[in-house]
């Protein structure tokens, strides 16, 4: 069960390769670490983000679907239309 779950959050990545991208992310200790790229890789369990110029501490992030699936991070997508959010939808 779980791993369906996990490939639906990559296939809903998936559509997304090349959109910009907001990230929350939780940082330990109540911190949450608030961060905005672009999504640039897929693989079969990591994605990559490719962190904006602004933000000097990395230059790229990855996190697993299973992130995602616990909420450890939640993933918004920018685009024209507005904001799309990527998570874990229980049934």
């Amino acid at each position: 069960m779980a791993k369906n779950t996990l490939l639906d959050i990559k296939r809903s990545l998936e559509a997304h390769v090349g959109s910009k991208i907001r990230l929350k992310a939780n940082g330990g200790r109540r911190k949450t670490i608030e961060r905005t790229g672009t999504l640039e890789e897929i693989y079969p369990s990591v994605f990559i983000v490719k962190l904006d110029e602004e933000q000097q501490s990395f230059k790229r992030v990855s996190y697993s679907y299973a992130d995602i699936l616990t909420e450890s991070v939640e993933v918004t997508v920018c685009n024209d239309e507005g904001q799309v959010r990527i998570a874990h939808l229980q049934p």
